[in-house]
């Protein structure tokens, strides 16, 4: 059994850690170079348009967030058939029959279902997930990864999440927030995005290649200036890690939506103190090598 002792100042859950430390995740990037596309880019999102936080308590009658769950080393595998085969991970996938689904079990949406497993320290996520009446589930795609690993999945692999990354490491987590601080960076959505993508996203979701539109992957930051101190406790702890780990485009969806897990406890009036950023505040991470058709086999 490999090693699975979480490093120091990783996120952590279920005793494993949530990649290593220098995982993109997990990298402080707040002092590094802005990009010199970030006002195009910024504005193609929306330089007015404000942030949301789309998770909290409940929102129409079911957990509102992308829910996850923990389960011991020893949980059955079970199999999935899914939808787009040829891109996701065969599994089995250790889900149980009663897992959380994002949206509720008649949800509509994404239908999402996060599975992290102890010990193994493997993650397992699933897209459009529906549980069989004999234990198996059907889903459009899944991903497994090695928590203790830096590998990505293969270019042009989507995961459970349209940018090929994982979406469990992203999450705002109640917990986390309640201890006083997130340790990675998190993860949000935009309705128009480039026939591209940058590591550590490995898969685009788009038609359009106009270099002012966001390829999956970007990461933004909440610029240092912007002020922070008449906000929530709450409110502050989700902003400086969105100064000093930043966000990662993840998906198409409504612009700035901001992606977390649902809790009872979550305070939804504190967690719209994010409403009152807008895209202004936001410029974009220098960009590493953007992949596009052109020069992606």
């Amino acid at each position: 059994m490999p090693d699975t002792t979480p490093a120091p100042n990783v996120p952590v859950i279920g005793g494993c850690p949530i990649f290593p430390a220098d995982n993109p995740w997990n990298t402080d990037i707040s002092k590094q170079p802005v990009d010199p596309n970030s006002d195009a880019l910024i504005a193609s999102i929306g330089a007015n348009t404000s942030l949301h936080p789309d998770f909290g308590t409940e929102w129409n009658g079911a957990p509102n967030g992308i829910p996850f769950v923990v389960v011991p080393a020893g949980q059955k595998g079970v199999n999935v058939t899914f939808q787009y085969a040829d891109e996701s991970d065969k599994g089995p996938y250790p889900v149980p029959k009663d897992a959380p689904i994002e949206g509720g079990p008649n949800g509509k949406g994404d239908r999402h279902v996060l599975v992290l497993q102890k010990t193994t320290c493997k993650l397992f996520e699933l897209f459009s997930a529906f549980p069989q009446a004999d234990g198996s589930w059907k889903a459009g795609s899944g991903a497994i990864f090695d928590l203790n690993s830096n590998k990505l999945r293969p270019d042009k692999w989507t995961s459970a999440d349209a940018a090929g990354l994982p979406i469990l490491p992203g999450l705002v987590k109640y917990e986390e927030v309640m201890a006083g601080e997130i340790k990675h960076a998190l993860r949000f959505t935009v309705v128009r995005s480039r026939r591209a993508f940058v590591h550590p996203a490995t898969h685009w979701a788009s038609t359009r290649t106009d270099a002012s539109l966001p390829p999956m992957g970007m990461r933004v930051r909440l610029k240092a200036n912007v002020d922070i101190s008449g906000y929530s406790k709450i409110g502050q702890v989700i902003m400086r890690a969105m100064k000093k780990y930043g966000m990662f485009v993840a998906d198409n969806g409504s612009n700035w939506y901001v992606s977390g897990a649902p809790h009872e406890k979550w305070d939804d009036d504190k967690l719209r103190d994010l409403k009152k950023l807008k895209g202004k505040d936001f410029e974009v991470v220098k960009m590493g090598k953007i992949y596009t058709p052109a020069n992606t086999p």
